[in-house]
């Protein structure tokens, strides 16, 4: 299960990308543009979370497979990007599944560099919300974790589960998935219904 979180990690810079340029494509980037911002929104979060725990030089700079990806992702998005929407507003949905898989690959992380159980849950909800922050702030948006519903919620809960597994010596991949899974779960149906925390001045 070492590979696991690894691969979870690569999985959750391709989604990322592919939500980042497909945000690019929205506004009419070239494809420099789209590229650059596929990779902010792709890494981000990661570079955050190793620079934090003093994983340098940070796993996005260090291994050619996340920047290749990155571009693999935005290259994609860019030449085909009827290929990539779905029902649901391609953004977003990419954007929930970065989060669901950056929060426990960040939490796991933080556990293996001896990070205490409540901060290796915070960072995994930072390198959760890096990414989409990161491309929120390159295109001028008040980022999603600031007003969208449930998002960092989200993140907490799928890095709390991967930490609590932990303290209780359960298996950590299947503590991933499920912590992934109720991330993303989580998230999606805050979309749907519009559940989220209260917002300020909604009750002027």
């Amino acid at each position: 299960m070492q590979s696991l979180p690894f691969a979870l990690d690569l999985a959750g810079t391709f989604v990322f990308a592919l939500s980042g340029a497909m945000a690019g494509v929205r506004r009419q980037l070239d494809l420099f543009g789209v590229l650059v911002l596929s990779f902010a929104a792709a890494n981000t979060g990661g570079i955050i979370r190793d620079v934090i725990i003093g994983a340098v030089p940070p796993a996005a700079i260090d291994d050619w497979r996340y920047l290749g990806v990155s571009l693999m992702a935005g290259s994609i998005t860019f030449y085909f990007p009827s290929a990539v929407r779905q029902r649901w507003n391609p953004v977003l949905l990419f954007d929930a599944a970065g989060l669901a898989l950056f929060a426990v690959s960040g939490a796991d992380k933080a556990l293996v560099y001896g990070l205490n159980p409540i901060m290796a849950t915070l960072l995994g909800m930072v390198a959760g919300i890096g990414g989409g922050m990161a491309r929120d702030i390159l295109l001028t948006e008040i980022p999603t974790v600031l007003r969208a519903d449930l998002y960092a919620v989200a993140a907490l809960l799928g890095s709390a589960i991967v930490v609590g597994a932990h303290v209780l010596q359960l298996p950590s991949g299947l503590a991933a998935l499920v912590g992934a899974a109720l991330c993303f779960g989580l998230r999606i149906l805050a979309m749907k219904h519009g559940w989220q925390l209260p917002v300020a001045g909604a009750g002027n």
